[in-house]
């Protein structure tokens, strides 16, 4: 059953009783990995039940496919549903489970967590077309969601923020729903039960994680320093961030220098543009933020946005690794702006 954008919520609540097996699928692990585990809780509100929840691979279900048949089809010694999860999967299961689907055993529930599958995805496709299956996609937060998520955070712990804090929030967090949560537990732990959030408070508390790598390189390529950004993307991939994640978080940031260029064409000076930013633009950045907005022009940026989203798509059409893709978009890019520079100096 392919499941409506509006439906998932609602879903999420309370699962269809027909669904057997739902897949969870996108470029957000941690938004995957979090309704994954809501979905189990449904059936079993202990997910370490060893009698009760099964935790397979996907390499252990190819390996032995009646792996899954068999943890589907047993019963709990102490009473109970069971859930079956399997992580990791992807497109070589296909098969298994457009068999296990046509002749489902047992009455456990099979939640499948995958990566980033393109829309001709064979798994997608089988769990689109099963009356008895859910596929659900699992995107970045926009805007709008991602400060839905912060409120409710910061409500559990009667945490009262201001507008600027959710705003910076808003703008610095989002790529990933279980990094997103760990600093929001991080910052309600600072400001305690019933405390207050200001502005200089969350950029205290965020100064020090490890998404700063990131903005390193976002930083570093938009300002066309070639040799910053080659050493903030070896440290990036060395935390273990995904080659997507950056090359979403540069197209968020060039879409926001496009927002400040068109300012700036219109006739606001640079100093401006960035001071007068929503959400505010982070103190040690507004000098960078100065330095490019008199590098990049209109239009350059537009081209350059343009490039950036065709490396996405080409991460996901093409049998290339992600990080040469990302590395050679973002070093695209700081080349761009050195060449710019170069010509109009002669």
């Amino acid at each position: 059953m392919k499941l409506p954008a509006g439906r998932v919520e609602g879903f999420l609540r309370r699962p269809d009783a027909e669904i057997r097996a739902i897949l969870l699928y996108g470029p957000d692990a941690g938004l995957v990995r979090e309704r994954a585990d809501t979905l189990a809780r449904h059936i079993c509100p202990e997910l370490r039940d060893p009698f009760r929840v099964a935790d397979l691979t996907a390499a252990a279900v190819t390996a032995d496919p009646a792996r899954l048949y068999d943890e589907a089809a047993q019963i709990s010694l102490m009473g109970g549903r069971r859930v079956v999860r399997v992580r990791d999967a992807g497109d070589s299961l296909a098969t298994l489970f457009s068999r296990f689907l046509a002749d489902a055993a047992g009455d456990a529930l099979i939640v499948v967590e995958a990566g980033d599958l393109p829309g001709r995805s064979s798994l997608r496709r089988v769990f689109d077309d099963a009356a008895i299956a859910a596929a659900i996609g699992c995107y970045p937060d926009n805007a709008r969601d991602l400060a839905g998520v912060i409120r409710d955070s910061f409500a559990a712990h009667r945490i009262t923020p201001t507008r600027d804090a959710i705003d910076y929030l808003v703008g610095h967090l989002g790529g990933d729903r279980l990094l997103t949560r760990a600093e929001l537990e991080k910052l309600s732990l600072y400001a305690g039960d019933g405390g207050r959030l200001d502005l200089d408070d969350v950029r205290a508390v965020l100064s020090d994680s490890a998404g700063l790598s990131v903005d390193d390189a976002l930083m570093a390529a938009a300002e066309g320093d070639a040799a910053a950004l080659d050493r903030a993307l070896a440290r990036v991939f060395q935390e273990g961030e995904s080659a997507v994640s950056v090359i979403r978080a540069l197209l968020r940031h060039l879409q926001r220098l496009h927002l400040l260029a068109l300012r700036v064409a219109s006739g606001t000076s640079p100093d401006e543009a960035v001071r007068g930013a929503r959400p505010p633009i982070f103190f040690k950045q507004q000098d960078s933020y100065r330095r490019q907005l008199n590098r990049w022009s209109e239009p350059r940026l537009r081209r350059a946005l343009d490039r950036i989203a065709e490396a996405e798509f080409r991460m996901k059409l093409t049998g290339f690794p992600a990080e040469t893709i990302c590395r050679e978009a973002m070093l695209g890019i700081a080349a761009s702006v050195t060449a710019t520079q170069r010509n109009s100096s002669r």
